[in-house]
């Protein structure tokens, strides 16, 4: 790897460390073990690395609960199967997904005060509602742009709430069986 690629890997680490707000550009150096010109020479400034960084850890999280991550699985056909498994993937990985969920709740109380932050993940919080749309869902964004918007709203809504609720109380929060017999209710039948 160069002194890019390092930075980055580095600043990944700070942000699960030691989350955005606490996270110095000495701290990025001494983490990627690259000097303080080599920030700003290949990303202008340590708010630009830590937006990167923290962009690259949302999407490798996409990755790894997503149907198509880790263990390349097929949905299911019926929408309720298909459903469940997401959410027992999303679900399954929450534990693991905590230092990446507790940034991002970081980088959301940031946003009122940080313009530059909040315009910096503006477009790939887009990109991650139709990525996860395609690769929940099957939802082509290309073939139905309407129907994958809609449905990776409804998406990134619920991943943040039930990533909140394991944050706060694991033990009650949502499991996939849960989340599928809600569903049911709210579409008026039985769970």
């Amino acid at each position: 790897m160069g002194h890019k690629e390092d930075l980055l890997a580095g600043a990944k680490r700070c942000l699960l460390e030691k989350g955005y707000g606490r996270t110095t550009a000495r701290d990025i150096v001494a983490a990627s073990g690259t000097n303080l010109a080599s920030i700003g020479y290949h990303y202008g400034s340590k708010d630009a690395l830590l937006q990167q960084a923290f962009l690259s850890l949302t999407e490798e999280w996409g990755e790894q609960v997503g149907p198509g991550g880790e263990e390349k699985r097929e949905l299911p056909a019926d929408p309720y199967a298909r459903f469940h498994a997401v959410w027992e993937q999303v679900i399954g990985a929450a534990e693991a997904s905590r230092p990446v969920w507790k940034l991002q709740t970081e980088i959301v109380t940031r946003l009122d005060d940080d313009e530059k932050l909040r315009d910096a993940i503006k477009e790939p919080q887009r990109e991650g509602r139709l990525g996860m749309a395609e690769g929940f869902l099957g939802i082509d964004p290309e073939a139905d742009p309407e129907k994958a918007r809609v449905a990776g709203l409804l998406c990134q809504a619920l991943a943040t709430g039930v990533m909140i609720q394991w944050m706060v109380d694991p033990e009650t929060a949502p499991s996939a069986e849960d989340l599928t017999a809600g569903l049911r209710v709210l579409m008026g039948e039985d769970s």
